[in-house]
């Protein structure tokens, strides 16, 4: 797949549910306009990230919204995963082009210019930037970059440029504004009591920060 859309990247995490089913936040969040889904499991066992990663490819399909496994190349193959999202401790990305081949998606989180240049690189489809503000719904990221490490970023990466990190309705404009082509939510959605007005209201938000030309404008 090489036409895809990055504006409203959901990446999942069950503990911000609220013990709600993952498959119907999930479901409710694309009916929004979410035009992303990465599937991130770090608690549950191969077979079930294996098993929610079907019911989710089955359902995203007919909406034309990929399917990314986080860090996972197992699961990705064994799914038919649209792409794999990889971050850098995990495996290179040119190995992970080489097995899953030239029609899928692959997406590196960066969190330095280093980073960066070294990603302008690789053969990979969309750079994440991490994390934009402080989040806690990672424990394990770089110091938060900021707006100015947005336009940092974005005025010499080589591929479209998605944000994650703190993330909500109150500086989704802000982050476009400063060059990402989209924005990646985590809490936002998932903890959100409506996750399609949420998905909603973010995706109306991104586009007309879009339309009406906001880029680097900050």
């Amino acid at each position: 797949m090489t036409d895809f859309d990055i504006s409203l990247y959901l990446v999942t995490d069950r503990s911000l549910s609220g013990g709600r089913d993952l498959e119907h936040i999930v479901g409710e969040a694309v009916r929004g306009g979410v035009t992303m889904v990465q599937l991130r499991e770090k608690q549950c066992s191969s077979r079930e990230f294996y098993r929610v990663a079907v019911r989710l490819k089955r359902f995203l399909t007919p909406w034309r919204v990929p399917l990314i496994i986080n860090d996972r190349l197992d699961i990705a193959l064994a799914c038919d995963a649209d792409g794999l999202h990889l971050g850098q401790s995990d495996l290179p990305c040119g190995i992970a082009r080489k097995i899953l081949g030239k029609n899928k998606i692959i997406g590196l989180s960066v969190e330095n210019m280093t980073n960066v240049m070294e990603a302008n690189r690789e053969d990979i489809d969309y750079i994440g930037i991490s994390p934009v503000f402080s989040t806690s719904t990672k424990s394990d990221t770089a110091p938060a970059l900021g707006l100015e490490g947005v336009r940092d970023i974005t005025s010499i990466a080589r591929c479209p440029c998605v944000a994650i990190g703190g993330i909500n309705i109150w500086n989704a404009r802000a982050v476009i504004a400063a060059g990402a082509a989209g924005i990646s939510v985590v809490s936002a959605i998932m903890s959100a009591p409506d996750p399609r007005l949420a998905a909603s209201e973010l995706i109306k938000t991104v586009n007309q920060s879009k339309k009406y030309g906001n880029n680097r404008m900050v």
